[in-house]
């Protein structure tokens, strides 16, 4: 599935729960790769909200929390033909459902220089 995604600046979390041993080795572990403690933050069409919806419920890959965490699910996803990483659907969440984060070893607005309001291509594996 390909989808388009607007930069946007998140609320500055994820850089926490990244952070922690047990979700940095589960990700190295299921996708083959430490994720850079935070996430690129983007918002898609309100018209994909029912793709985005099955994606998520449909979703089997789980990265198990420990205590007083959130388990997260995952799907691997490339954007814009290059940067290999995955969405996340974090249980504990305060995004609406059109906003979508998505994770990779990089910190891809200072590598790429993305910046809010920046149209982003996502190649979801599904």
């Amino acid at each position: 599935m390909e989808l388009k995604g607007i930069v946007t600046t998140g609320l500055g979390k994820a850089a926490y729960f990244l952070n922690q041993d047990f979700y940095k080795s589960q990700f190295m572990e299921k996708c083959g790769f430490t994720p850079f403690p935070g996430t690129l933050n983007l918002i898609v069409d309100e018209e994909k909200l029912e793709d985005i919806q099955l994606m998520k419920i449909s979703c089997k890959n789980i990265i198990k929390p420990e205590q007083g965490f959130g388990g997260v699910k995952y799907i691997r996803a490339t954007l814009n033909d290059e940067i290999i990483g995955a969405i996340l659907f974090p249980d504990k969440t305060t995004h609406e459902e059109n906003y979508l984060e998505f994770i990779c070893k990089d910190k891809l607005r200072e590598k790429y220089g993305f910046k809010d309001g920046d149209e982003i291509k996502i190649k979801i594996d599904i």
